[in-house]
């Protein structure tokens, strides 16, 4: 696994799905199509339940992480298997399920990442003048090879070094989902958590917890973190929305003013 402080990832891919991309040269048409497809602004209502912010992992002693360990890799039905390292900590797979909505941005002298770029972890350069931007596979599969002590930042840095992403990672968060009692319930990870021993804890059962990497949409946009076309896209969604809000608020009260008129009309009069 290596030092301590230097994670070991390994990522396999189950999605074969296309990509699209353009370049940030593109008219500004292009590009805001590109940026900004499927994004809207305005928050819409979550269909995952929340949980509170406060969580904290119970500290299991070596002895009951020995044994959780056992009792986990008694029940999965494929070889990824957790192991008990000498040091105390150990290794295992985590899956994370990516649902990105907005393209991400490469750079633009080099192609979108293969299947085989990825898992060869080919990094990303450090000056990036000019970006092209693509869309990730939607709901791709990554399974990573991580350690007890691999915390969710390095998770997410992980994945975007893999696929040459530039974005400035704070975009982007992980998230565990669980269903319980017939509803789904969706919390965002801390920088600080460990999702392996999250994995540890739940037991391999996807219904019990599964990881997805989503964007960082949770809290107060953090504005900086964009690039100036994708700031100017976001000024002209805010101007179509505002215009279509208001276009709408108009139209349902003139509706509302014919429907009385009529009403007025069609009284009998004294």
């Amino acid at each position: 696994m290596g030092e301590a402080e230097t994670p070991s990832f390994e990522m396999t891919w189950s999605s074969t799905t296309s990509s699209g991309y353009c370049s940030q040269e593109d008219s500004d048409s292009e590009l805001e199509q590109y940026f900004t497809a499927r994004t809207s602004l305005v928050r819409r209502p979550r269909r995952d339940q929340d949980e509170p912010a406060e969580w904290k992992t119970p500290e299991l002693s070596q002895a009951e992480i020995e044994q959780k360990i056992k009792e986990y890799n008694s029940q999965i039905n494929s070889n990824l298997f957790m192991s008990l390292n000498k040091d105390g900590s150990y290794t295992g797979f985590i899956k994370v399920q990516l649902k990105l909505v907005r393209p991400v941005s490469v750079p633009s002298n080099k192609k979108p990442p293969s299947l085989q770029d990825a898992r060869r972890g080919t990094g990303r350069g450090t000056a990036v003048k000019r970006r092209t931007s693509f869309y990730l596979p939607k709901d791709a599969i990554k399974h990573l090879h991580v350690l007890s002590r691999t915390r969710a930042r390095e998770v997410i840095e992980a994945l975007l070094r893999k696929f040459l992403v530039v974005d400035d990672p704070r975009k982007f968060a992980l998230f565990e989902r669980a269903e319980r009692h017939g509803q789904v319930y969706s919390r965002k990870l801390s920088d600080d958590e460990q999702p392996l021993k999250l994995r540890l804890l739940a037991g391999p059962s996807e219904k019990a917890l599964s990881f997805v990497l989503k964007e960082n949409d949770t809290g107060e946009v953090n504005w900086d973190a964009f690039s100036m076309p994708e700031l100017h896209n976001f000024l002209r969604i805010l101007q179509r929305e505002e215009e279509e809000h208001l276009r709408q608020i108009l139209q349902k009260y003139s509706h509302c003013r014919q429907k009385i008129q009529e009403a007025l009309h069609s009284c009998p009069l004294g």
